[in-house]
């Protein structure tokens, strides 16, 4: 090292805090996944949309209401039939 030079040092980078998470009230609803099974009826009360769904697995005769959207997406989601989901979701 030559006389009257200092080494070049590493200079700490600025301390970051975890990420910023957005506020869950701005966050879209949790989707549920495109089934081939599904049937989406529309209900309109006093003017709010509104989806009624039936399940028509295995065989497309008798329908099985699961509620409206909201309360079928956890058991859509949660279904574990084989080739009922479109092939872009699995």
């Amino acid at each position: 090292m030559i006389e009257g030079t200092t080494a070049p040092m590493a200079m700490p980078l600025p301390v970051v805090e975890g990420p910023v998470l957005p506020d869950p009230s701005h966050l879209a609803p949790h989707r549920i996944r495109r089934c081939t099974f599904r049937r989406l009826i529309r209900v309109e009360p006093r003017g709010e949309r509104r989806f009624d769904v039936e399940c028509l697995y295995p065989d497309r005769r008798l329908p099985i209401p699961l509620g409206d959207l909201d309360a079928a997406t956890p058991i859509c989601n949660a279904c574990t039939a084989s080739h009922v989901f479109r092939p872009d979701e699995d």
